[in-house]
Order: structure tokens, then C-alpha cells, then sequence
């Protein structure tokens, strides 16, 4: 089962007790010897040493390492490593006391500190050597609550008394609120959270400054302006949005549902339901709060529900009322005290106990519904609250993923710093000049205009006194005023810019119907609209495999009974000799055509021998145990026919569960006449060729993450108690019984080393494996089990170990039935897809938790790998034999270290230690997993030296597997190094049985030692460490669940879509965002730098030719509106062009749109450009009586088109908008001007009309165009010509025609 949750949890305290009962090793194996020979394992992981890395149940299998006796402490921490946290917060191992202490990094993630008589294992940061951001984002992944401690006291509700139940603890009400303000805080909390952008305190600084007497600039109002505008349409966004929230929320609280009151279920509003209350809802209902079923309308218990709008999964789950309740339902009398945990978000546990009639009755995920869940194909159900409003899991997770910042916007910051230094210098020369003009003019200060001590002017202000403060006092004051008036050098509009052009590029993507899903009808989705633009500088890609390169719709193919391969003859189902009896094929057809597959013809016919012979009876249980060892539930396709009756109606059955593979198996088993007809808590009842057995359940383990495997305890109709047993091979493989000699065991003994083989050529072939077994349990076994099993589901701590330790006592000395195979094929278009991806300079990394013969089939598969490629495998068991390996990779394909001498040291040292102990588990695959990949795999045995010149590999394309227990060792701190500069040397990387924490780590491995972008995408709750970990993260709207989408930046229906996402909308965004930053410097830095050249000529004093209006609509109007048009809508290439040539994406990827090189030639040009905007109307009007407002109003007009043309002569697609946009604002601009020379009051009244009337006006305004534009149209047109690059190639083969005629029918036959 997958989980949400982080998967290590730190608490302190140890295990509770071990069990006084002692149980025999031989026949169980709740007791250790692999740690030592004396010391016992007292907690319920008694596999654990078997297995060193554990994926979730999507990965399906588990990963093997047998301990030895000589194995050291540090042996469990590792294989603990990748549990799920919720499983063994708390353990404790009796130890030595010389075994002190280990670590684990991110393949362990957890310190061990041992004491003389426990061991306690709990999380440990290991990343202080990283930098910051890493640090960060480790911190969000492994941080989370613990809902199981011991530390909190449980919950205590008292069924049909909300009074009793809400005296003592006070818990919340129902009534939910997700908006953020109240008309009486929205203003001060609103300001409140604008303001911690830095941009508005800039803004509220220069508009505070600007409101003093010495300071005032510009006039008071307008300097207020774009600070409170911007304020005020942020305002009005927020306002709106919470207006939605609280509608929403409204419409939530009022809505109404059965509750019982005064002995009848009467109707009552949601927000006044509380905790304790018994509430009826009936089908297609939804569930107000988490309520404990006590009874349904079936008779058996069970009810159905859709948890779409809780993790996004369409199928059916099954919940039960347990039976001890049912007769409150029929009876009316509600009564009884149900303990459970306190809340928290783990939406795939409960614990609880109900105390009624003196009986204590177990409660788990199965008997609770969560709020937000939908009840279907059930009349009714009635519940009692457990949790309530803020309290319910789907309120407790209703929390967005953590932020992610673009990499353009971090080198922008970086450039910020430098505009802010020159603005800095700008306002220090003019303080500096105003000081020394001060100084040489002190004398003269009566008769110099703007410093005498007494006005002569007319009006009122005649003969008053100017305020003059002094030398000192003037300087500093110049200083600040100079600060107000370069104040748009900081581009502050460019981060209000960037927001409104991710919008607009957001939207474009979201309705490219070319990455609409039709299967799955989603549609992609941009959930965060920060790093649009990274998309186009992605260097790796981090995948899962299952559900994001395949299907993950699960087809059975072959069965392995009894050591034969049945179904692997079945490549053509039209074959005839392959197809079963006409009376089965008439029982097949009448079948769901969903659950119609290829069935074989030999084992039909063993199938329809006598249950006599060893073989039939294996075949036998092996079907039984198919149908009867999962959790699916069989629902009627039509309404009218009752499953429990109707015998011949087999065909009306469908089958709804959690996972596509136990969906798979039970369909197979009914194809082949074992069909699961009837599922409830107490029994399964299973047609088997027309004959039903009922099996009464005794007990079931589910799946979980450490065990990797499941079991249920069945009893049959002649009262025999069995075990039926299915799970990964690695995992199932150590339990089995093991013979002492004998004819029986010899027998035994080759039919599990034919199923071994058998397996080895399913995961060849790419197939999902699983092993079947079984156990007939005497009554001592069973009487040993029940009274723990008991135990354990009733306790509400530690409950998931203690049930683990109970499936210890009978998932053992199992009898090997057989063995599955089961194909997930990939997804469409993958293989283009990755290999496209590649020849764009991306490298694709693949993580998975399958075995590694599967993952290796299907990189062939997906042409991920090639049949050219040399493959380094690195397959080790301990950290001398992983760091032996990894130098030995290095030396035979000459990969340097970054530290050449320590790396030599160091292989040194290693050829002179004990070579024996790294002959254990040598890299190797076999020849069937291969076929013709070409393999020189590096193993611990082979010994070369450092010195040797290895040359025959420099042009060779590598591939690197590894494994997760490999990965256990080699992510520690001194050897990380080595497999960062191994893997990024290979082409290819195949992690196989990593854990999802070991998938963050390799994203961070990569993120945290290279400036590269990375991506990762998955599909699975055990993806969403790694989404979250790299710097995009992409989920896939696959089968199980959308907890990946929910984490992820951008989601999607299949994988292919990736291609187009990167190669089309990355390109775009990121040359789009690139030019538009560069763009924002120049046109705000050359409007300061023609102010400052303006200053110098006013012996340095804060005197604006320009109007102040005409200052503040420079950014907010007159050339605003160009950039946002054209960052949304400007394209350098055709999709069709970037889908045809992907190594047009490198460019995204050498920094060409965007770099500190490209930065300072356009400061240059704007320097150029300010010096022409102001030198040729000063030496034009140098002699001329003309007026400092009409100078103003040539420069505006000047400044406004020559930006606009500058954008102009950059833009690649001209469309109606893009023309608007372009010389409208230049119209505009004149409009603005006319407008506000026609106020009387302004001190430019009138001066538009005088300028436009003079032909030397006009000439200068194209003077001005022509001088400032020249240069950099003569260094396009040199550049392009002599040095083009590969986007402006392209783009003249667009433009004349000269593209491949193949290229548009190959792009209509490409799926993209």
C-alpha cells in the first residue's frame, strides 16, 4: 500500500516489552541470528536483515541481502533504511556494547546509538557539508509528526453522546474554514503579506522619502501612485480569491446530512455536527467528517466508497462495519467508547479499540471514512464521529507543495545587485558634485537660482526665505533625492512583469491539446507558475519506471506451478492450441470482456485432472491463493443480479481495487474457473469450476513496505487452517521450507531451483514477479498466532510491528506453490520520447524499485539503453566491496576524480587490503537479461592499476546500474563523491530497489554538486520525495492516486508528453523570460542614465525636466504592455522545428538567452543609446531659448520609441496583438502626453503643441532613432552573418523554406 507519508520518523523512547512467550527459531523467525550468536531481535522486523532497500507496494518487489553471522550493527541500520516511517518509529535491538555507534546517510538516514541493552534508531541529519538549499528542501521531506506516539493520550468518544464527549476535551466542530481574512482583518493582514515582498518596502521607502520637504522630488501623489496601485489591484486578486473561499466554504458549513437526534435521524447542517454523534449517509453521498462505520445496508457490512476528492484515485475502496456493531444499526440503542489516535494526516492508517459489551474490538483503515469520500453502489451506512472539521485527515493535508524559485530569476537577483552598486555610484557622483559645486559656489549662493537665500519670483512666494540646510545636510539630502529620482533602475515592475507573462505562458500550456491525455481525459496541468522557464534548461531527468515509463495496467502472462512455466507459449492469442474447451470458452465469454485473458491449454487440462496427484493440488492451492490473498472486491455489473445466488451469472462480476496488480491476479485466477464471487471481514467465498467453497478468514497481514509480501489465515470447510502466502521473490524465497534430505526434499529443492530460473526469465522479459506459497498450521501454530494476532490488533501503540511480529509466527517454513508473471508494458511514445530527449543533451535517469533484470529490459525496451553501450554494474554488499567497485569503474574507463591524487591513494590502498571479503556479490546480470547488450561489467575481483592509460574507452557510451543496497553505503559522505563522478560520466543510470528517500538522495547527489537543472517525474506517493527534492517536479496522472500530481509543478496524463514539454514550451519559456529580463534592465536603465546626464548640467541638483507623471507612466504604460505581449506570445521557431531538430534545446542549456556576458553588452548599449537621447536634442537645442518642460517632452517621446523599436527589431513573430501592443504604446504615449499638456495647472501646459509644430522637433526625434539604434543593428546583422547560431540557422531555413520536405509528415506520424 502506498503512502503519502515521509518515511522516517524520529522519536525517542524504546519498544514496548518484548512478548514473555518465546517463540522457536525453527518455526519462526521472530529471533535474529544473523546479528549475533546470543543477542535476539525483540522487535517484529524479522526479515529486515534480508532486505537492504524497500520501495512501496507499486514497485512490487523486494530487494535481497542475506546477512552472515560475522555482520556488524551497522548491518540493521541499513536495512531499516527505506521502511516507512509509521512502521518502526520505535524499535529496539539488544545489542553488545562494543557496537556503539553507525550512520547512515541518505541510504540509511538514521543514527544508531546502542546501548548495553537496546538499540534505538532514529533520523539524523546528514547533509551539513550541503549547501543551503539542499539542506532546506531535506528538511521539508523528512519532517512530519508522529502519529502514533505514546506520548499522546488517546481519543476517547463515546458513541450517541457528543455531551460526554465534548465535556473534558473540547474538540473542534465541524465547520470549516480555508479563507484567510474577515472583513476586519483583510486590510491590516493583506498589507501585512505584500509587504514581506521586498519590492513593496522599496516602493514604501522612495514613496516615504519623496513625502519630505527636502526630498519632494516628485509631487506627493504622484510618487504614491504605482506604490498604491499595485497594492490595490494585489488587493483586489486576494480579495476576490478569499471571496471565493469563503462562498465556498459557506456553501460547504450549510450543507446538510442525517444525524440522529432523540432517537430518529433528523436532518442537520454539516458545521454543527461534532464529534460523538451518529450520522446516516446514503449513496453518492458525500462524507461530512471521519466517522467509524457501525453498519451498512449490506447485510454482511461492507461498503463502498470513492476517495477521488481525497488522493484523486477513480476506483472503488471497500470499508466494513465490524459485526460486533451491526446489531446498534438494527437495534437503534448506540452506545459504546471507541479509543483512537489523535489526528493527524495519514489518510492510510487508523488505530483504534471499541470498548462494547465489555469486549475490546480492534478498529483499522478498514473500518473508518474520511471526509470528502463519496459512498457508491451502498444504500446507506451509519457512523459515529471521530474527527471533525479542522481535525478530519483531508483538512489536515490540505497543504500545497513547498516553493520553488526559476534559475533565471536567481541569476537575475545576481544582476539586481549589480544595477543596485551603479545606482549606488550614480547617486554618490551626484552627491559628491553637489558638495563640491556647493562648495566652490558658497559665496555665490544669493544670486545662483535654486539657492538663494530669498525668492524673487511672482506671487505669494516672492522675497520668502529658502530653506537652506547647509553644505553637509544638502549633500545628503541630494544623495536621496537622487535615490528617488533613479528609482526604477531596480526594475521592481520586472517581478509584477514576470508574474502576469507565466500566467499567460501557463495558459497557452494548460490548452496545447497535444498534451491532452484522451485514456485518462486529464489534461496538463501548471501548478506553480514559478519556473516555467526552467523548463527549457533541464539537464536531468530523474523517472520512475512503474506507471511513468509503462502503464502500470498490470496483464497476467505466466503462471510457474510446480516448477513448469505455463503462458509463456501465448504470443498470438488467435492460436489455436492455445485456446481452452469449447464449454470454457462459452464460460469465458460470458464473461467481463475486462476480465478476459490468454489462458493455457496444458495447465486447463491439469486443472481439470482430480485433485489427487502432489501437482494438481499445488495447482490447486496456487489459484486458491491467487483469489482468496488480497483485498479485491467483487462488485456486480448489473443491479438486479446478486452475486450470492446467482451461480451461472459468473460474467456480471468486476473487480475493484487498490492495487492493478492484485486486480490482475484475481482475474486470472477466474479465467482459469477459481473466481472470487463473495468477499466480507469474516469470510471469501470462491467458485471453483462451478463448485463454491467458503473459506472463513481468521486473520489477514496486508501488504506493507517491510514485510513485502501478504497473508491471509483461511479456514476451509473440513475445519483445516491454512496460511496462504503471496509476495516478492527476494522476500518470499527466505521463508520457504527448508528439507533435510530425502526423496521429498530432493524433489522439493529442484522445483525451487526451476522457479528460480523461471523467475530470472519473467524479469529478463520485463515481467513483474511474485512467489506463492502456503502453510497447513497445526493447532499449536494457530492457538500461538491467534492469541497474538489478538494482541496486536488491539493495541494502539506500535500496532503496525506487533502485527508483523504476529505474521512472523506463520509466514514461515512455507510450502513453494509457484511463482507469477506480469507484463506492464510501456506507455506510448516513450521510446521516441527519451530518445529525442537525449539528443537534446538531456540526461535520463531511471529509479526504480524493481529488480534489476526488469529495469534493464525495459531501458532496452524504451532505448534508454543501446546494444553499443558498455554497462558498469555495481552490485555490493558492503562499503569496502561498493568502494572497491567504484574505483575499479573508474580506473578501467579512465574517469578522473576531482581530487586525482586522493582517488589514486586510494585504489592503492585498496589492492593491498583483504581482498576476499568483496568476493561475495560481484556485478553481474545474466545473458538472457541482455540479450546483445553489450556488457563489461566491473566486478570486485578484477584488479587494475591506477597508472594504467586506458584509451580504448574515450568515445565509448557508458551505463551505470546500481542497486538500492548498494546505494546503502555508497550515499555516505566519502563516497558520494565517487559515484557523482562515475555517474555523470555515464550516458545512462539505472537505480534498481531503491527506496524512495534513496530517490531524493540521487536528485540531490546531482542537484547539490552542479548548477544543472534536474527533473523528476513519477506517478506514485513514492515518488513524491524525488519531486519534490529536484528543481521541476512533474507528476503523471497514472493509477495510483494522484499524490505525485498533488506534489509535483506540472502534471501530466503519460510520459511522452515530457518531449513536448521540454523541447516546445521549455525552449519558448525560457528565450522568452531570458529576453524579457534583458530587456527590463535596458529599458529602465537607459530612461536613469538619460536623468543623470540631465543632473550633470544642473550643477547636480534634483531638477526633472520631466513631468512627474510622465515618470511614473514610463513603466506602468508607455512600455509595459509591449513586453507583457511579447514574453506571452513571441516564438524564435516553429514546435514543429524544435520537435524535428532537439538539439536546438541545448541552447537553453549553454545559457545562450541569457548570461553575464549578454547582460553587460546591453548595458553597454544602453549607455550608448542614453548618451544619443540626451546629447542630440542638447546640442540641437543648445543656443535655443527652448524650456526645460518642452525638452522633457522630447525626451519622453524619444525614450518611449526608441525602447519600443529596440523591442521590435528583437521580435520573431509579429501577430495582430504583437502590433498593437507595440505602436499602440508608442500612440499612447503621444495621447498620455497630449492629455496631460492640456491640464492649465501643470507647469508643461501647452508644451506638446508648440513641440509638435516644429520640424526640428520630428527630426531630432528621428536622429535620436537612427544614432541609437545604428550600432546595434549593425552588430546583429555582423554577428548573424558571420557567426550564426544554431536557433538563427534554423530560423532561416524556416523563414526561406529550406527545411526537410519529411519533416511535416514525420511530425503527423511522431506522437507527441
Amino acid at each position: 500500500m502506498t503512502t503519502g507519508e515521509p518515511l522516517l520518523l524520529s522519536s525517542s523512547g524504546s519498544a514496548d516489552p518484548p512478548s514473555k512467550q518465546e517463540v522457536p527459531a525453527q518455526s519462526s523467525v521472530g529471533s535474529l541470528g544473523c546479528l549475533c550468536r546470543t543477542d535476539s531481535f525483540s522487535s517484529s522486523l524479522y526479515e529486515d536483515c534480508d532486505t537492504a532497500s524497500v520501495n512501496l507496494a507499486d514497485e512490487g518487489e523486494a530487494v535481497p541481502r542475506h546477512c552472515r553471522e560475522e555482520s556488524d550493527v551497522s548491518r540493521v541500520a541499513e536495512c531499516f533504511q527505506s521502511a516507512d516511517s509509521h512502521l518502526f518509529h520505535r524499535l529496539s535491538v539488544e545489542c553488545s556494547q562494543k557496537e556503539r555507534q553507525q550512520k547512515v546517510s541518505w541510504g540509511g538516514v538514521m543514527e544508531m546509538q546502542c546501548s548495553p541493552s537496546s538499540l534505538e534508531i532514529g533520523v539524523v541529519s546528514s547533509s551539513q557539508e550541503k549547501p543551503n538549499r539542499s539542506q532546506r528542501v531535506r528538511h521539508k521531506i523528512t519532517q512530519f509528526e508522529d502519529p502514533f506516539s505514546s506520548e499522546h493520550e488517546p481519543r476517547l468518544i463515546y458513541i450517541n453522546d457528543p455531551n460526554r464527549t465534548n465535556d473534558r476535551y473540547e474538540f473542534t466542530g465541524n465547520e470549516i474554514r480555508t479563507s484567510k481574512y474577515t472583513l476586519i482583518t483583510f486590510l491590516p493582514k493583506n498589507l501585512f503579506i505584500q509587504f514581506h515582498r521586498l519590492a513593496y518596502v522599496y516602493f514604501l521607502v522612495i514613496a516615504a522619502l519623496n513625502q519630505l520637504p527636502p526630498l519632494a522630488v516628485f509631487g506627493r501623489t504622484a510618487s504614491l501612485f504605482p506604490l498604491l496601485f499595485v497594492l490595490f489591484v494585489t488587493a483586489i486578486k486576494d480579495g476576490y480569491e478569499d471571496w471565493r473561499r469563503h462562498r465556498s466554504d459557506r456553501n460547504e458549513n450549510n450543507r446538510e446530512a442525517l444525524v440522529l437526534q432523540y432517537g430518529d435521524f433528523q436532518s442537520k447542517k454539516w458545521k454543527k455536527i461534532c464529534a460523538g454523534e451518529v450520522v446516516k449517509i446514503h449513496s453518492n453521498e458525500t462524507m461530512p467528517c471521519d466517522m467509524v462505520l457501525l453498519g451498512t445496508s449490506d447485510p454482511n457490512g461492507i461498503a463502498y466508497i470513492q476517495t477521488m476528492n481525497l488522493d484523486g484515485e477513480s476506483n472503488l475502496k471497500t470499508r466494513y462495519a465490524r459485526q460486533e456493531t451491526t446489531s446498534m444499526v438494527c437495534d437503534g440503542s448506540y452506545s459504546g467508547l471507541i479509543k483512537c489516535e489523535q489526528p493527524n494526516r495519514n489518510i492510510y492508517e487508523f488505530t483504534a479499540t471499541m470498548e462494547l459489551n465489555n469486549q475490546r474490538i480492534p478498529l483499522g483503515q478498514s473500518n473508518i471514512v474520511l471526509r470528502g469520500c463519496q459512498l457508491k453502489n451502498t444504500e446507506w451506512i451509519v457512523g459515529v464521529v471521530v474527527y471533525a472539521g479542522q481535525e478530519t485527515k483531508a483538512m489536515l493535508n490540505s497543504t500545497i507543495s513547498p516553493s520553488k524559485s526559476s534559475n533565471l530569476e536567481s541569476y537575475m537577483n545576481r544582476e539586481t545587485l549589480w544595477l543596485s552598486a551603479f545606482l549606488l555610484i550614480t547617486c554618490s557622483v551626484v552627491a559628491t558634485g553637489m558638495g563640491v559645486w556647493l562648495f566652490k559656489n558658497s559665496k555665490n549662493l544669493d544670486a545662483l537660482p535654486y539657492y538663494r537665500r530669498k525668492y524673487f519670483t511672482f506671487g505669494r512666494e516672492n522675497r520668502k526665505d529658502f530653506k537652506f540646510y547647509g553644505i553637509a545636510l544638502e549633500i545628503f539630502f541630494s544623495f536621496l533625492s537622487s535615490v528617488i529620482i533613479f528609482q526604477i533602475m531596480i526594475p521592481i515592475s520586472l517581478y509584477i512583469t514576470m508574474e502576469v507573462v507565466r500566467v499567460g505562458q501557463s495558459y497557452f500550456m494548460i490548452g496545447d491539446t497535444r498534451m491532452y491525455d484522451s485514456s485518462s481525459g486529464s489534461r496538463f496541468q501548471c501548478r506553480s507558475l514559478n519556473i516555467n522557464e526552467d523548463l527549457g534548461q533541464i539537464r536531468y531527468i530523474f523517472s520512475d519506471k512503474t506507471g511513468t515509463l509503462t502503464q502500470n495496467k498490470m496483464e497476467f502472462q505466466q503462471a510457474i506451478i510446480y516448477g513448469k512455466n505455463y503462458g509463456s507459449s501465448l504470443q498470438v492469442s488467435s492460436d489455436s492450441s492455445n485456446e481452452i474447451s469449447t464449454t470454457e470458452s462459452l464460460r469465458q465469454n460470458g464473461r467481463n470482456p475486462k476480465s478476459a485473458i490468454n489462458v493455457d491449454s496444458a495447465l486447463m487440462a491439469l486443472l481439470n485432472q482430480p485433485l489427487v496427484e502432489e501437482e494438481r493440488l499445488a495447482a490447486h492451492d496456487f489459484f486458491l491463493t491467487l483469489a482468496a490473498c488480497n483485498t479485491v472486491i467483487p462488485v456486480s455489473t448489473d443491479s438486479s443480479l446478486d452475486l450470492r445466488n446467482k451461480v451461472n451469472e459468473i460474467g456480471a462480476i468486476d473487480y475493484q481495487g487498490e492495487s492493478p496488480d492484485e486486480q490482475a491476479l484475481v482475474t486470472a485466477a477466474s479465467s482459469y474457473g477459481y473466481t472470487l464471487v463473495e468477499r466480507t471481514t469474516g469470510h471469501i467465498v470462491i467458485d471453483v469450476q462451478g463448485e463454491r467453497i467458503r473459506l472463513d478468514v481468521l486473520g489477514l497481514h496486508e501488504f506493507d513496505s517491510v514485510r513485502k509480501r501478504m497473508s491471509v489465515v483461511v479456514k476451509f470447510p473440513d475445519n483445516n487452517v491454512k496460511v496462504l502466502v503471496k509476495g516478492a521473490d527476494t522476500s518470499m524465497l527466505s521463508i520457504l521450507k527448508v528439507g533435510i534430505g530425502g526423496l521429498y526434499d530432493s524433489l522439493h529443492a529442484k522445483i525451487r531451483e526451476a522457479t528460480e530460473n523461471h523467475l530470472s526469465g519473467c524479469s529478463s522479459e520485463g515481467l513483474r514477479t511474485l512467489v506463492i506459497g502456503s502453510k497447513n498450521l497445526t493447532d499449536a501454530e494457530f492457538g500461538e498466532w491467534q492469541e497474538k494476532y489478538k494482541e496486536a490488533s488491539t493495541s494502539m501503540h506500535e500496532r503496525s510491528a506487533k502485527l508483523r511480529q504476529a505474521a512472523g509466527l506463520v509466514e514461515c517454513n512455507l510450502t513453494l506453490l509457484g511463482a507469477t508473471g506480469i507484463e506492464d508494458k510501456l506507455q506510448d511514445g516513450v521510446p521516441e520520447a527519451i530518445e529525442s530527449l537525449r539528443q537534446a543533451g538531456i540526461k535520463v535517469w531511471v529509479l526504480t524499485g524493481d529488480k534489476q533484470e526488469t529495469a534493464i529490459s525495459i531501458g532496452l525496451s524504451c532505448r534508454l539503453l543501446t546494444q553499443s553501450m558498455h554497462s558498469i554494474i555495481i552490485n555490493g554488499s558492503s562499503e569496502f566491496e561498493c568502494r572497491r567497485l567504484l574505483a575499479d569503474a573508474k580506473a578501467k574507463f579512465g574517469i578522473k576524480s576531482s581530487d586525482f591524487g586522493r582517488d589514486s591513494q586510494g585504489m592503492e590502498d585498496l589492492y593491498n587490503g583483504d581482498v576476499s571479503k568483496s568476493r561475495s556479490s560481484n556485478g553481474y546480470i545474466s545473458e538472457s537479461a541482455i540479450q546483445n547488450f553489450q556488457l563489461t561489467g566491473v566486478i570486485a575481483g578484477d584488479k587494475l592499476e591506477c597508472s594504467e592509460k586506458v584509451t580504448n574507452f574515450d568515445d565509448t557510451e557508458l551505463a551505470l546500474i546500481i542497486d538500492g543496497s548498494s546505494l546503502v553505503y555508497i550515499l555516505e559522505k566519502d563516497l558520494e563523491s565517487e559515484l557523482f563522478d562515475l555517474a555523470t560520466s555515464c550516458k545512462v543510470v539505472i537505480c534498481c530497489r531503491v527506496a524512495p528517500l534513496q530517490k531524493a538522495g540521487i536528485v540531490d547527489l546531482i542537484k547539490s554538486r552542479t548548477s544543472d537543472m534536474t527533473l523528476a517525474i513519477g506517478d506514485g506517493a513514492n515518488d513524491v520525495s524525488m519531486i519534490q527534492m529536484a528543481d521541476v517536479g512533474v507528476g503523471i496522472c497514472g493509477q495510483e492516486g494522484r499524490q505525485a500530481v498533488m506534489a509535483s509543478d506540472f502534471a501530466m496524463g503519460q510520459f511522452r508528453f515530457l518531449k513536448r514539454l521540454l523541447l516546445v514550451h521549455g525552449h519558448w519559456n525560457y528565450q522568452r523570460i531570458a529576453y524579457m529580463i534583458l530587456y527590463n534592465f535596458y529599458r529602465n536603465a537607459v530612461f536613469v542614465l538619460m536623468l543623470f546626464w540631465y543632473i550633470l548640467y544642473t550643477a547636480y541638483s534634483a531638477t526633472l525636466a520631466l513631468t512627474d507623471w510622465s515618470s511614473v507612466f514610463y513603466s506602468l504604460i508607455y512600455t509595459s504592455v509591449p513586453t507583457v505581449v511579447v514574453g506571452i506570445l513571441d516564438k524564435d521557431l516553429s514546435h514543429n522545428t524544435l520537435l524535428y531538430y532537439p538539439r536546438l534545446y541545448e541552447a537553453g542549456l549553454r545559457n545562450e538567452g541569457y548570461n553575464l556576458t549578454l547582460f553587460w553588452i546591453t548595458m553597454l548599449d544602453t549607455l550608448w543609446q542614453s548618451l544619443v537621447l540626451f546629447y542630440v536634442p542638447f546640442f540641437t537645442y543648445n543656443i535655443s531659448t527652448m524650456d526645460i518642460w518642452s525638452m522633457g517632452s522630447l525626451w519622453t517621446i524619444a525614450v518611449v520609441i526608441i525602447v519600443n523599436i529596440h523591442l521590435a527589431m528583437d521580435v520573431r513573430r509579429w501577430v495582430l496583438i504583437t502590433h498593437l501592443a507595440v505602436w499602440g504604446s508608442i500612440a499612447a504615449t503621444f495621447l498620455c502626453m497630449v492629455l496631460i499638456d492640456s491640464i492649465p495647472i501643470f507647469p508643461n501646459y501647452g508644451t506638446i503643441y508648440n513641440m509638435a509644430a516644429s520640424r526640428t522637433y520630428w527630426l531630432s526625434v528621428c536622429l535620436i532613432i537612427v544614432l541609437g539604434l545604428l550600432p546595434r543593428f549593425l552588430c546583429k546583422v555582423i554577428y548573424q552573418t558571420f557567426w550564426p547560431s544554431d536557433i538563427q540557422i534554423a530560423r532561416e531555413a524556416e523563414l526561406l523554406k529550406k527545411l526537410p520536405q519529411q519533416l511535416g509528415s514525420r511530425l503527423e506520424s511522431d506522437i507527441i
